[in-house]
């Protein structure tokens, strides 16, 4: 697939770029997307969930009512789950959540998405630029520029940059990430992609190495 490279005017420049066909034109595998998705936001879970048990409630031991002939449930102290303020039966314990995936299935996830961005025409690419300092109001007259300002976006970058980074920091449909950290959620949660020229670059020498 080609696609035409815009600068940060919104206008097409006479550059172009080929994306390759082995990381945006593959068949995508959607249950693959679905388990590297799964697996990033079951990672990002901290699993600190906690309820009191029985054993763990302040309160009298004492035994309220006898055993039998009440002809209620039986019961036993203050605690008892059965009771306003008692312990939580098989109540939520702090665990981890996260699990893992092959290599190969992460980076076929990634592949995925990425080829379902570009077959829905979602891919825009624009020329390598930078701020001399961080300002947020040049960052959103380039989206303006481009059409883009009111969707939701993941710039892509070659590498870090921090001016461009803090430029994008207050705006809430945009998220700045690396080549090398890019992922499937993020891929998935946004409904355009935006590529600097060199980040394409990056993107291949990533999944080709």
């Amino acid at each position: 697939m080609e696609l035409s490279i815009y600068n940060i005017k919104g206008e097409v420049t006479d550059k172009k770029v080929t994306l390759d066909d082995s990381i945006f034109g593959i068949e995508p595998n959607n249950h693959v997307i679905w388990l590297d998705v799964k697996r990033y936001m079951a990672n990002q879970r901290q699993g600190t969930h906690k309820s009191k048990e029985r054993s763990e409630v302040s309160g009298s031991t004492r035994k309220l009512i006898r055993q039998k002939g009440s002809g209620g449930a039986r019961r036993g102290d203050i605690n008892s789950p059965i009771l306003v303020g008692g312990g939580r039966v098989f109540g939520p314990k702090p665990r981890d959540y996260s699990f893992k995936l092959n290599k190969k299935e992460k980076t076929l996830a990634r592949k995925s998405a990425l080829s379902l961005k570009a077959q829905n025409n979602a891919i825009v690419v624009v020329e390598d630029f930078d701020f001399e300092a961080p300002k947020t109001k040049q960052f959103s007259e380039i989206l303006k520029n481009l059409q883009l300002a009111d969707k939701k976006l993941l710039f892509v970058l070659p590498g870090q940059n921090k001016n461009v980074y803090l430029s994008a920091r207050n705006l809430q449909k945009v998220n700045i990430v690396s080549a090398s950290d890019i992922n499937t959620y993020k891929i998935m949660d946004c409904s355009e992609i935006v590529f600097t020229e060199s980040s394409i670059a990056a993107i291949g020498n990533l999944f080709n190495a």
